[in-house]
């Protein structure tokens, strides 16, 4: 059996609806791959099969894994608030549902993705490497099951597939609807705060090195699974200078609001039992809340990564930088109107 997963290979992706899995598999199409996509709605991917069906479907996981050489996982619920529920529903209950179907199918090769929130409870992260899923200390529902997930799919890595688990961190750029998008429309609005002093490092990932680094994890995975690397682009900045960047890319004044840590803090935690109130006499909104204790760490501690490793074992280095991305980003609003 080839030690990499070259062009030609059949490679299931969930998640393809987001910017990330979107970017993944439109690349892998150009480069050759055969790639399906599974999810709820369709795809407007050219080049790609679709199985039409949700991760809480097993005879639509079955049928999406069926023939499959490599799956790439990415889909997962993403949000600050929401029933807890519905994140073990999907982020828990799914992937395993996804990497038993795998098994049955004969696939050799998983690429689970995750997130470093999975090992992060809230205290500054300095240089830090890819410490273990810890669910007892992450922060939030989706932290909470993404790191259940991460130690569902590490278990069958020992066992019967070769699992690789990269965690991205913090993608950003032209087509992103959630981080890009909601810092420029509340910068626009004068609703986006800077915590503090606004100098707490933090890593970002401007997306194309996202979909570069996935390539690559995918095309050397039998020769490095069992790994889990975090992707950064390798440039802390601090976090002020990051949201005045988007903000300025996106034509809104840089934020004016300051909030002191322990302040958004406490008022993130008031806000998430409001939230939580409203949802269960209302059922779910679709808007996010204003804080929550988990945004208000991110926005206030330092939380940047050793990526010696990582870039090593995918052989991989960031070939755009933040400055450069944020310059790609500012040309495409102009061009297009919107982040979009």
């Amino acid at each position: 059996m080839s030690s990499l997963i070259e062009p030609g290979a059949r490679v299931l992706v969930t998640g393809a609806s987001g910017l990330l899995g979107r970017s993944v598999a439109q690349r892998l199409v150009a480069e050759g791959y055969r790639v399906t996509v599974l999810q709820r709605g369709t795809s407007a991917l050219q080049g790609v099969d679709e199985v039409r069906g949700s991760l809480s479907d097993p005879a639509a996981v079955a049928r999406a894994t069926q023939g499959q050489d490599a799956v790439i996982h990415m889909a997962a619920k993403v949000s600050v608030s929401g029933a807890h529920e519905v994140f073990v529903e999907v982020n828990v209950r799914g992937t395993e549902r996804l990497l038993e179907a795998a098994r049955t199918a004969g696939v050799t090769d998983f690429l689970h993705v995750s997130s470093p929130s999975v090992a992060h409870s809230g205290a500054s992260l300095i240089g830090a490497g890819a410490e273990p899923a810890d669910p007892d200390h992450a922060v939030g529902s989706y932290a909470k099951t993404k790191a259940q997930a991460e130690l569902i799919a590490e278990a069958h890595g020992r066992s019967d597939l070769n699992v690789l688990i990269l965690r991205p961190h913090l993608v950003w750029g032209p087509g992103d609807g959630q981080l890009t998008s909601r810092i420029i429309d509340r910068a626009r609005s004068g609703r986006m705060p800077i915590l503090g002093s606004g100098a707490a490092l933090v890593d970002s990932l401007y997306i194309d090195n996202a979909v570069d680094a996935f390539l690559a994890g995918l095309r050397r995975l039998p020769q490095i699974a069992g790994q889990r690397l975090v992707l950064t682009n390798g440039e802390p900045r601090p976090i002020g200078e990051l949201i005045t960047g988007m903000a300025a890319a996106g034509g809104a004044p840089a934020p004016g609001l300051r909030l002191a840590p322990g302040l958004a803090k406490a008022a993130g935690a008031v806000v998430e039992r409001l939230w939580a109130f409203s949802e269960k006499v209302a059922g779910p909104r679709s808007d996010e809340p204003p804080m929550t204790k988990f945004l208000a760490e991110q926005l206030s501690t330092a939380h940047w990564f050793d990526q010696r490793q990582t870039q090593e074992a995918l052989n991989w280095t960031p070939r755009i930088s933040i400055d450069a991305g944020l310059k790609l980003l500012q040309e495409h609003i102009r061009s297009t109107g919107s982040v979009l």
